[in-house]
């Protein structure tokens, strides 16, 4: 976009506007289908943000090119009577939707966080349409659309794992500021936070299944073998599921590392051998990665927006 004067230029001072973007945040929309006895429901919070030539609203008061946020709420409810489906696909169509109905619209961010809900158990079957909310974690999606192309960035957060062996941590350098003790037995637990973008151009993918299948790949690599820091545990989590997936071009992950400290129970002429433990909340070590194919083409764009503007 061109850059654009709020006040005539100086010698010494010539102040622009910048990239921006506008939309409305995490609408709540919950689908039933209802086409049958049995009912199906689909939970999401959509936040939709427009990208495009929006410079006259802010230098002049002039809004003959914006789309009200409450039109873009109403369209979530809209396109949502016709079926949600994977996030993902419900984002690309809403991507589809504002960059071809206004001109002036160049590209966008369109994101989601996906509830799931299982059926409630009675006599041993699920019912026909009473649900309760599962909580392991939440899903998330992104489609970043810039002019033509669409970037697709599906992931999760909120997934807490721990193991109680099988992780150590030792052979690190150590100054007079170093207490802490090596271990080849300790608690390894963390919150995952992932997100893996798909190669470009990947529309037609069964979303949903893929989802399953990255969260199994993940929980299994944390599980199965022996965790000499959360470094490398990150590392194998994600080169499993680049090689499950070719679909898949990157991920990325944040770990934080939730401590478990082994509590000190002589002073009460009790052993503790590994038993008992005081979990730290804070602070807490925070490990972040991208794992991707070598040799592959970085995207920045399509990462610029997994995070808020500012």
């Amino acid at each position: 976009m061109t850059d654009t004067l709020t006040r005539p230029e100086t010698a010494t001072d010539r102040i622009v506007l910048g990239p921006n973007q506008y939309g409305k945040a995490e609408v709540r929309v919950v689908k039933v289908t209802r086409d049958s006895d049995r009912h199906e429901i689909e939970d999401l919070s959509v936040s939709s943000q427009l990208r495009g030539d929006f410079a006259a609203a802010h230098l002049a008061g002039d809004n003959g090119h914006v789309v009200p946020t409450d039109t873009q709420k109403n369209t979530v409810f809209a396109f949502a009577r016709a079926g949600i489906g994977s996030p993902e696909q419900f984002l690309l169509r809403l991507s589809d939707h504002f960059t071809s109905s206004f001109d002036w619209v160049q590209g966008g961010r369109w994101s989601a966080e996906s509830y799931a809900w299982e059926r409630i158990s009675v006599d041993g079957q699920g019912h026909d349409h009473s649900f309760v909310r599962k909580g392991q974690e939440t899903r998330t999606a992104l489609v970043v659309a810039d002019g033509a192309a669409r970037h697709v960035i599906a992931g999760l957060t909120g997934l807490t794992v721990l193991k109680t062996t099988e992780s150590g941590f030792a052979g690190y350098p150590k100054d007079r500021y170093t207490t802490l003790p090596e271990t080849a037995d300790r608690i390894l637990a963390t919150d995952v936070t992932a997100r893996w973008r798909y190669v470009e151009g990947a529309r037609d993918l069964d979303f949903n299944a893929l989802y399953d299948d990255v969260k199994r790949l993940l929980l299994e690599e944390f599980t199965q073998r022996y965790s000499a820091a959360l470094q490398t545990t990150m590392f194998d989590m994600g080169r499993r599921v680049l090689e499950a997936h070719p679909e898949i071009a990157e991920i990325r992950m944040s770990l934080p590392n939730n401590h478990h400290f082994v509590v000190d129970l002589t002073q009460f002429d009790l052993d503790n051998p590994n038993e008992v433990f005081f979990a730290a909340d804070r602070p807490y070590g925070l490990i972040e990665a991208s794992i991707s194919r070598e040799g592959q083409a970085e995207v920045p764009q399509a990462w610029e927006a997994a995070t808020s503007f500012c």
